[in-house]
């Protein structure tokens, strides 16, 4: 035997440790996570409870997350990307940072319109985009869908966030895939001339607006409304109790839908772990933590609703596919811009 040659025993050893390896590896998973609640903590441990796969969470904001992935490159230790709203979810699709995923699960359990076509991501909860108005002043006759904002009967009554808000351009980029550029602008332009005042504030600032008479109506995430209607504070359900909650088109496409979502990234070194996990994410335990932890809804449609988003009642939502929104996106800002809506 050649002194260079390595023994069996050796051989046996260098095997074992190698296995060893492996199977550490294969027990874990790296989530980048845009979601910051505590509930989706309680997810992560019990998904390790189920699989014994030990998650390691990186936390930070959407657009940070992606480019940091995009920095790591090949040697990215991530697999796993979650954020919110499906505009941002394109633009990681845009930096060619997922992989496509095959699951009978999760093509039978979300809705095709709240996933991507090719698997690239997929929606984990949502939400609504609603139209509020002041109840002291009755419901606005006229006031069914979100074009109707546009109406000159409105004119000094809307107060809105500004139009750089990702929500905002989602729902410019749905009404660019129903309307059309054309469409789309003449509505922004509508809106724009109707606005109480200059677009300022998050959601919550713009129910409290309505709120307190400051304006009309606006628009707001449903998860804005219930954060206040849940509240320990009186003077937040107070808030939430004088404002009026309209679901738009109802008689049409049904209300804006947006989502939280996630998908496996191309270089994850445990893409099977992170299969698994997306899976898990769409059982009934997961869906009410990921839905109540920000006060959304499920995405399967057989859970149900609950938490104090379940007061504002059941609707009709939108169909089109939320990669439309992420699409449409730069569209949507060039159209916003364009309106004068700052």
């Amino acid at each position: 035997m050649e002194r260079n040659q390595p023994m069996p025993s050796k051989i046996i050893l260098t095997a074992i440790l190698a296995l060893f390896s492996f199977s550490a590896a294969a027990q874990e998973m790296n989530i980048y996570s845009a979601r910051h609640y505590d509930t989706d903590l309680a997810l992560y441990e019990e998904f390790t409870r189920q699989t014994g796969i030990k998650i390691n969470l990186i936390e930070g904001e959407s657009d940070q997350l992606i480019e940091r992935i995009v920095n790591e490159g090949e040697f990215s230790p991530a697999d796993i990307l979650v954020t919110v709203d499906a505009g941002r979810l394109w633009r990681a699709e845009n930096r060619g940072i997922f992989q496509s995923t095959s699951s009978d699960i999760l093509q039978r359990r979300i809705p095709a319109h709240l996933r991507h076509p090719d698997g690239l991501w997929f929606g984990l909860s949502k939400r609504a985009r609603i139209i509020i108005y002041r109840k002291a002043d009755g419901r606005p006759a006229g006031l069914n869908d979100y074009e109707d904002l546009a109406s000159p009967k409105f004119k000094g009554q809307v107060c809105v966030r500004p139009s750089s808000n990702i929500y905002n351009i989602s729902l410019m980029a749905s009404l660019v895939e129903h309307h059309g550029a054309d469409g789309a602008a003449e509505w922004a332009r509508g809106v724009t001339e109707n606005f109480a005042r200059d677009p300022q504030g998050n959601d919550t600032a713009q129910i409290k607006a309505v709120a307190a008479g400051e304006c009309g109506i606006s628009i707001a995430n449903t998860y804005y409304l219930a954060r206040l209607l849940g509240s320990d504070k009186e003077e937040d359900r107070e808030v939430a109790d004088a404002v009026g909650v309209i679901f738009p088109n109802q008689a049409g496409r049904g209300a804006h839908v947006n989502i939280s979502g996630a998908g496996v990234l191309k270089y994850a070194p445990n893409a099977g772990n992170a299969v698994k996990f997306l899976e898990y994410l769409t059982t009934e335990f997961a869906q009410k933590l990921l839905a109540e932890g920000n006060n959304e809804y499920p995405v399967v449609a057989s859970i149900p609703v609950s938490g104090p988003v379940a007061k504002l009642g059941a609707f009709k939502e939108d169909t089109v596919n939320a990669e439309a929104l992420g699409r449409n996106q730069t569209l949507a800002v060039q159209l916003f811009d364009r309106s004068g809506w700052k």
